[in-house]
């Protein structure tokens, strides 16, 4: 059971910006779903 569920988070997406569409790194504590560059402006 626990091999099924570490394979479902091997095989999630990248995250990625919804304004640019650029790869974000992911940090457990954040749940931005825009990244760094976009946020500032």
């Amino acid at each position: 059971m626990l091999e099924n569920v570490v394979e479902f988070f091997k095989n999630l997406p990248e995250k990625t910006c919804v304004q640019c569409g650029k790869k974000m790194e992911e940090q457990s504590e954040c749940y931005s779903h825009s990244c760094e560059h976009c946020n500032n402006h």
